[in-house]
């Protein structure tokens, strides 16, 4: 068995679902991922259940690219190491599309857009019935680090992109991610309108550049979509107990909580509450893949 290519990107976090008001944003988390691809199948089975790795292929070949060593499309086999947990709202499909296709590119030694790369990855999640809207600022969040404001009904990638920022400071800012049991369902584009103000303060924070105060607007309006109890009560009673800003990502189950570094006793008291919940099955403390710039003086 040859490894053909490999391919690596992460996961990331909602700060605007883009079916809420038909912008989206998210940013990339620390939740590697690792894909390879293969001229003979792994031993061990790999989970694709909406059939999202043909899609990518598939995606592939429409965007002009070749398979490698002139294999067909049915003798390439797929080895993937993931540390997102999937179906939570942590965007594990756009990164094993990123990954995939960032692979596929190893391995036929391709030159590749950024843009080509959030297409490809758009049109796949498409096809495989994975995402609603192509989850185009997810790809993107899961290619490179920092955020970017997506309109998808641009007429292309590159015009889709209305502004972009940094994200919060690495170093500041521990992210806790709050996960629960898969979510058994995912919403319908017409359960977002009732909740459209909740999406529309979460543009308005982003356009301010405050992306804790976006991420948990938005979290408000995709608990209130998702009619979801017991993630409301999780994003309060963080909050209250010293999150600086906490909200469900993507469509759930997961909880994301932000909290400063610096303070270990709200640290601790974060971890404590999850971990007294009987709801919460692991929390997984990582941070935001930021854009790190030096300061000038």
């Amino acid at each position: 068995m040859a490894v053909l290519g490999s391919g690596k990107a992460n996961g990331a976090c909602s700060l605007l679902h883009a079916a809420g008001i038909g912008y989206g944003a998210s940013i990339g988390l620390d939740l590697p991922i690792a894909v390879r691809l293969l001229d003979r199948p792994s031993k061990r089975d790999v989970d694709d259940p909406d059939e999202l790795l043909p899609a990518i292929i598939d995606a592939w070949l429409a965007g002009g690219f070749k398979l490698p060593n002139d294999l067909a499309k049915e003798e390439l086999h797929w080895a993937i190491i993931s540390q997102i947990p999937p179906r939570q709202g942590l965007k594990s499909s756009a990164a094993t599309a990123i990954g995939a296709l960032r692979a596929l590119a190893d391995a036929t030694q391709s030159e590749v857009s950024d843009e080509e790369y959030v297409a490809m990855a758009a049109q796949a999640q498409l096809d495989s019935n994975v995402s609603l809207t192509g989850s185009i600022d997810d790809a993107w969040a899961c290619l490179q680090p920092g955020w970017k404001l997506i309109d998808p009904q641009a007429n292309n990638i590159a015009e889709g992109v209305l502004f972009e920022g940094d994200g919060p400071n690495m170093e500041q800012w521990l992210v806790m991610v709050v996960c629960r049991g898969e979510r058994t369902k995912r919403p319908e584009l017409e359960d977002f309108i009732p909740h459209q103000k909740a999406f529309q303060n979460s543009l308005e924070a982003l356009q301010e550049m405050n992306e804790l105060v976006a991420l948990t607007w938005n979290g408000r309006g995709t608990v209130a979509v998702m009619n979801d109890v017991q993630g409301r009560r999780i994003t309060n009673d963080a909050m209250v107990n010293g999150a600086r800003a906490a909200g469900m990502s993507g469509s759930g189950n997961a909880i994301i909580a932000v909290a400063p570094r610096i303070s270990k006793q709200s640290c601790d008291r974060l971890r404590k509450l999850f971990e007294s919940n009987k709801d919460v099955v692991k929390v997984i403390e990582t941070s935001f893949i930021s854009i790190e710039r030096e300061e000038t003086m």
